[in-house]
């Protein structure tokens, strides 16, 4: 498939990246277009490596993701202002449906570096608008959030499945349009992103099973372990960095990064 070393560039480049709205797989295909690693098992390789850094979420997480489990086998959905896995259903089934209809276009012509440019620009685009759009903040907080923003929300995560549009990008500007507080966005955007990175793994592993082999596991256990420890050192800063910083500054970041890699690889 392609050796350690790239794995673990890739994997260091996934870690750094997940936790910001500049697209993580975005990076991954532009940086693996250098390297030489492309085709099937390189897209395959791209999608499960994120579960790694998104598990560092997972950790930072681990206290809500109980509460929610508990309160779900209760069957305790119907309190006010308490986010539950409701929330995260809702928010989760329109990319999923998205995923499992338009899986092979989106394989086959998205996850080019040509189609990645482009997804940098209009998701920095799509950025700015919501930053600056006049909007009543009705969910300051994350338990504030409600079930059309959360189903909202999952709409505008439909559009991560291209690749340079980035999911937390995509998800924090349409909560920003939905009425959310930025820091709400965020929260919950990665929330979320636990069991959609979970689902995305093993879906695209069944339907990659054949164009793996044995020495394909180790590498991808490679990336995973790299994206994972960087992960874990980059979750926290960057979540406040994220929660912070307006989206402006990091669509100018994605403006600079294609222009860069337009000369590159063009």
């Amino acid at each position: 498939m392609f050796d350690f070393i790239s794995a673990i560039i890739l994997g260091i480049v996934e870690g750094l990246t997940e936790f910001l709205p500049v697209s993580s797989t975005g990076h991954m295909i532009l940086v693996g277009h250098l390297l030489g690693f492309e085709g099937e098992a390189a897209d395959t390789f791209k999608i499960v490596i994120q579960l790694g850094a998104v598990m560092a979420v997972f950790i930072l997480y681990f206290k809500r993701y109980m509460a929610m489990l508990k309160d779900l086998l209760k069957f305790k959905f119907a309190e006010k202002k308490k986010l539950n896995a409701i929330h995260l259903v809702l928010a989760m089934i329109p990319a999923l449906i998205v995923y499992l209809v338009f899986k092979d276009f989106i394989k086959d012509v998205l996850f080019g570096p040509g189609a990645v440019l482009i997804g940098l620009i209009v998701g920095g685009v799509l950025m700015i608008v919501a930053s600056r759009a006049k909007r009543t903040i009705t969910s300051e907080e994350t338990d504030d959030i409600t079930y059309k923003q959360a189903f909202g929300i999952g709409l505008f995560q439909c559009l991560a499945l291209w690749p340079g549009f980035s999911r937390s990008g995509s998800t924090i500007s349409g909560g920003l349009l939905l009425g959310t507080s930025q820091k709400a966005a965020a929260d919950f955007t990665f929330m979320i992103s636990v069991p959609v990175m979970l689902g995305a793994t093993v879906l695209d592993m069944y339907d990659s099973r054949e164009y793996l082999t044995s020495d394909d596991l180790v590498l991808l256990l490679v990336g995973f372990v790299a994206a994972f420890v960087v992960g874990m050192l980059a979750v926290v800063t960057f979540l406040n960095l994220i929660k912070r910083l307006k989206l402006e500054w990091f669509a100018l970041y994605r403006f600079v990064v294609a222009v860069i890699f337009f000369f590159f690889l063009m």
